[in-house]
């Protein structure tokens, strides 16, 4: 199966390499490999600027994914619940905003705050640190075999 990267980065190279190259005029080899080459160190920075994009503005969210992923190969469910520190929170939250998904926020009895994201809910930790990303629990940990 061709995967949309490898599609889209042929099509790029295919189209840069007729530009390049005229009908007309056959190029030295030495000159194809250098145009090869140009062509294939572009198509890799636009790769990696792509790949950056998310992981670098949606840290938060990519971290809580992994904690969420973790559990549900270990447990096969989401975890009920996770703890976060405030950067990570304002992350997760701007990441609701941003792709306009539901937001639910709420203040528990004890004063904390949660916030629910896919299946989980997620508990501020204002005294750990900013980037803090806890491990998942569930309400009935206590009892239960893994």
């Amino acid at each position: 199966m061709v995967q949309r990267r490898e599609l889209v980065g042929g099509g790029l190279v295919a189209g840069l390499a007729t530009l390049m190259t005229s009908s007309a005029e056959a190029a030295p080899a030495s000159d194809d490999e250098q145009t090869a080459g140009a062509i294939h160190r572009l198509r890799e920075s636009f790769e990696r600027q792509f790949d950056q994009v998310y992981s670098d503005k949606w840290r938060g969210v990519s971290r809580v994914r992994k904690q969420q992923r973790t559990w549900m190969l270990a447990t096969r469910k989401y975890p009920d619940f996770l703890e976060i520190g405030l950067d990570v929170w304002d992350n997760v939250y701007d990441w609701h905003v941003a792709f306009q998904q539901t937001l639910n926020v709420t203040r528990l009895a004890d004063g904390r705050y949660a916030m629910a994201f896919m299946f989980t809910t997620l508990l501020l930790r204002p005294d750990q640190a900013p980037d803090f990303v806890g491990y998942p629990f569930d309400t009935d940990s206590q009892g239960r075999t893994r």
